[in-house]
């Protein structure tokens, strides 16, 4: 199974549709061109970083996922 199907099947989870807990998924791949992020987002991925990937642009990443879930 790829990240996007698996993506999609956790977005259909029982406990997010029903009681609005969003696990966050972010895309690490390889593929950096306009057109995969915007597949990973309409996947319903929540964000998304290109390989190589740098400790502080996850770590930023993290801080801003973080942030907006304890927000929700």
């Amino acid at each position: 199974m790829d990240g996007l199907t698996a993506t999609r099947q956790i977005r259909q989870i029982e406990l997010e549709r029903h009681n609005g807990v969003r696990v966050p998924i972010v895309a690490l791949t390889a593929r950096a061109m306009k057109e995969d992020r915007e597949i990973c987002a309409s996947a319903g991925m929540d964000s998304y970083l290109a390989k190589p990937i740098h400790s502080g642009d996850l770590i930023r990443m993290l801080e801003a996922l973080t942030r907006s879930s304890s927000n929700s």
